[in-house]
């Protein structure tokens, strides 16, 4: 009898330890999503600085009253995806405007303010590279056993990606 209680001690401990194991690690996952998801929030805040710096100058050597339309709406209620998608199409609309009117760049000021805006590009990107890398992460221990059954415990759900790239190469890796 004493044998019996033993062992169920045992695989007691043994289950609670893989359980605060795997707890660990969604953990720390979820703790870089939200250092990816904070390091884009302040990227993309910058970035609809910078392209609100360049409005005025655009509009006085255009002499134009419209220039990057979507910049006066409100960001305050949008999330990062929808604000990420809306900033670049401003960006783009801003390097269409910069095409079709290359006397835009005798402006000292504006190509300062488009090297920042390059350089925070850059950083935009590789900190969406690691919020999509980390939600792979995320979204591999939510559907792989035993880490599953801690997802359904704690009640985890997928995470989204901010592009369908992402999103493909992980639905792949779930086939398989």
């Amino acid at each position: 009898m004493l044998e019996i209680i033993i062992g169920v001690i045992v695989v007691i401990s043994f289950l609670s330890f893989l359980f605060v194991i795997y707890d660990n690690k969604f953990q720390l996952a979820i703790i870089k999503i939200d250092k990816a998801e904070e390091d884009i929030d302040i990227y993309l805040q910058k970035k609809k600085g910078l392209l609100d710096r360049c409005r005025p100058i655009i509009q006085k050597e255009l002499k134009i009253q419209d220039c990057l339309e979507g910049l006066d709406d409100s960001f305050e209620h949008k999330n990062n995806f929808e604000t990420h998608m809306t900033l670049k199409k401003i960006y783009n609309d801003l390097f269409r405007t910069l095409d079709e009117n290359e006397k835009l760049f005798k402006s000292e000021s504006l190509c300062a303010i488009l090297e920042e805006l390059n350089n925070n590009e850059e950083n935009i990107v590789g900190a969406i590279k690691f919020y999509n890398d980390t939600v792979v992460e995320f979204n591999r221990l939510i559907v792989s056993f035993p880490s599953k059954i801690v997802a359904w415990i704690k009640r985890y759900s997928k995470k989204d990606f901010y592009n369908n790239e992402k999103r493909e190469i992980f639905e792949i890796l779930n086939q398989k």
